[in-house]
């Protein structure tokens, strides 16, 4: 936060709280089985993290949602370094057996992908 001559205003507190500390990527990749890790977060709730992924679900353009097998990570808006080591997060466009998709869901925080066919 900034002052409204453009300093920066003082911290509020010297070190971060257990309850304010964030937690790692999760860095979903393809792998040979399917692998998922249950965590429990903030406020008694769960998050299930993908770590590896084998199978994606794609939205056909008629409406129709098709579970297809996920071949290769083509590309990565968030970081190009993690396309070529196929690393797999919301935005990235996926090679499947139907064809590119490009995911929609959030591996990291939903522990399932989903993705819409581009062509």
């Amino acid at each position: 936060m900034r002052k409204p001559s453009g300093g920066f205003r003082g911290r509020h507190r010297k070190v971060k709280r257990k309850y304010e500390l964030g937690s790692p990527p999760t860095l979903t990749k393809i792998g040979s089985e399917e692998k998922r890790k249950i965590e429990s977060v903030y406020g008694g709730n769960i998050k299930v993290r993908l770590k590896e992924a084998v199978y994606i679900n794609v939205c056909l353009p008629d409406g129709v949602v098709k579970k297809v097998k996920v071949l290769d990570v083509i590309e990565t808006p968030e970081n190009p370094q993690h396309a070529k080591s196929k690393i797999i997060s919301q935005g990235s466009v996926v090679k499947t057996e139907l064809g590119l998709v490009k995911i929609t869901s959030r591996p990291g925080q939903d522990g399932v992908l989903n993705g819409v066919l581009i062509k």
